[in-house]
C-alpha cells in the first residue's frame, strides 16, 4: 500500500469517526431537548392555569368588595397584580426557552439546511434577547437600550431558520460588545448604549437592520474584512 492510498484511507476513517461522533451528539442533544421540553410544558401550562385562577379570584373579590375594608382591598389588588405580572413573565420565558429547545431538535434531526416558512419577527426577537441575556450573564454591569421596530405587514419568509438565527445572534453579539466596550471608556458626555432593530417590507423585499451607537468600524478595517470575506467565499 503506497503512502498516498494510506493517507486517503486514514482520512476516510477519520471522517467516518467524526460522523459517528456527530450522530451520537445529535441523538444526545435530541434526548436532552425532549427531557427539558417536558418540564417546560408543565411550567407554561401551569402558568396559564394560575393566570386563569387569578382571574376567577378577581371576579369573586368584585362580588364581595363591599365587605372588604378599602385599605385591605387595595393591598389585595396590588398583590394580585404582581402575581399576574409574574405569571405572564413565567409564560413568556417558558415559551422562549421552548423555542430554543425546538431549534436544538431541528439541528439534531439534521434539518439545518431545510428552508421553512418563518415568522421573522418572532425569530429575530428571540435571538435579539438571547444575545442580550448572554452578554449580561458574562458582564454583570452591562446595560443597553434595545429599541425594536417590527412592521406589521411583514409576511412569513422562506429561510433556513438555523442559519438566519445564527446570523442575527452574531450581529447582535457584535453590537452589544461594541456598545459595552464604548461604555467602559472615559467619555466627555453621558453615553447610553443603544442597539436598534428594525424589520420592514420594501416592495418585494423584507429588510432587517441592526444598528448600534458604538465606536463603529474604521474604513481600513472594514475593507480588510470585506476582502477577506470575498476570498473565503469565492
Amino acid at each position: 500500500m503506497d503512502d498516498e492510498l494510506k493517507k486517503r484511507i486514514d482520512y476516510l476513517e477519520m471522517q467516518l469517526k467524526n460522523q459517528d461522533r456527530l450522530a451520537s451528539l445529535g441523538l444526545l442533544s435530541a434526548g436532552i431537548a425532549h427531557e427539558i421540553q417536558n418540564p417546560l410544558n408543565f411550567v407554561i401550562n401551569f402558568s396559564k392555569l394560575s393566570s386563569k385562577l387569578l382571574q376567577d379570584l378577581e371576579a369573586i373579590l368584585e362580588e364581595i368588595s363591599d365587605a372588604i375594608p378599602e385599605d385591605l382591598k387595595e393591598e389585595v389588588e396590588d398583590i394580585m397584580s404582581d402575581l399576574q405580572g409574574n405569571m405572564t413573565k413565567i409564560e413568556e420565558n417558558g415559551n422562549w426557552a421552548s423555542s430554543i429547545v425546538r431549534g436544538v431538535l431541528l439541528h439534531a434531526r439534521g434539518k439545518e439546511d431545510e428552508f421553512m416558512l418563518t415568522d421573522l419577527k418572532k425569530l429575530i426577537k428571540e435571538y435579539v434577547w438571547l444575545s442580550y441575556h448572554a452578554v449580561c450573564s458574562n458582564n454583570k454591569s452591562f446595560n443597553v437600550c434595545i429599541q425594536e421596530e417590527y412592521a406589521e405587514d411583514v409576511p412569513e419568509v422562506s429561510v433556513v431558520p438555523q442559519d438566519f438565527s445564527r446570523a442575527v445572534l452574531n450581529i447582535m453579539n457584535n453590537a452589544c460588545y461594541a456598545v459595552y466596550g464604548k461604555s467602559k471608556r472615559a467619555l466627555p458626555e453621558p453615553y447610553q448604549p443603544t442597539v436598534k432593530v428594525n424589520l420592514w417590507k420594501d416592495g418585494e423585499w423584507v429588510k432587517l437592520s441592526i444598528e448600534d451607537n458604538g465606536p463603529g468600524i474604521p474604513d481600513k478595517s472594514f475593507l480588510n474584512f470585506l476582502s477577506h470575506f470575498i476570498r473565503q467565499n469565492l
